[in-house]
């Protein structure tokens, strides 16, 4: 009985030591939306909450919800004024879309992510996982057919180390980013992702296929 005591007060301990983001698996959902309409103007006046709620900089929502919406806009105190008449139903949707867009993980589903920038690239980085992913863009321009792709190998020198500790490379004119390299490394890398003029890419002893 007294192991069986102890592998039970071990497993409490380990319970209670567990980060809040894997104990909860509830589904992430946003305030409900207070809309108020003034004429030909939608005011949001949670626009704060749900900046909090989502942990991005209220401006660089704002900056996504106008782009959508194709309005000019601002910040009011705790309020974002839209000048113009947006339904609730239009607004929610351009919400979801950007939390789909900036914040929820691919890999885990949970919403427990950051915005780093890689060069000119944003990459969502997920605290919960560790996944990693460029933001992908609606319109992406097709690549010729001598262009790099998703999927092809190549030969790089890795020629610096960003801050994140990924080893940084050029292939023609793009920049390729691989965890797990070293400054002056030669590396065989597998192609991951693309998004715009940067690749991600892993390690991989796979033959030259570029």
């Amino acid at each position: 009985m007294g192991n069986d005591e102890d592998y039970m007060a071990l497993l409490n301990r380990a319970k209670l030591n567990l980060p809040e983001t894997i104990e909860s698996h509830e589904r992430f959902e946003l305030p409900e939306l207070d809309i108020m309409q003034e004429g030909k103007t939608t005011i949001l006046r949670n626009f704060m909450d749900i900046a909090d709620r989502v942990r991005r900089e209220p401006q660089h929502l704002l900056h996504f919800l106008l782009k959508e919406l194709g309005t000019p806009g601002e910040i009011d105190n705790r309020r974002a004024i839209f000048k113009a008449k947006i339904s609730p139903s239009v607004l929610n949707e351009r919400l979801q879309q950007y939390i789909e867009t900036y914040v929820i993980c691919a890999e885990c589903s949970r919403p427990d992510t950051k915005l780093v920038k890689y060069d000119r690239t944003m990459v969502l980085e997920c605290e919960a996982c560790g996944a990693s992913r460029p933001i992908s863009v609606r319109k992406t321009l097709r690549s010729g057919p001598d262009e790099l792709r998703a999927g092809d190998i190549i030969e790089i020198v890795i020629n610096d180390v960003g801050k994140k500790g990924d080893g940084i490379g050029k292939y023609d004119d793009m920049i390729v980013i691989v965890p797990g390299t070293a400054k002056g490394a030669r590396a065989r890398v597998k192609i991951t992702n693309i998004s715009n003029r940067t690749a991600f890419g892993q390690v991989t002893n796979e033959a030259a296929t570029r």
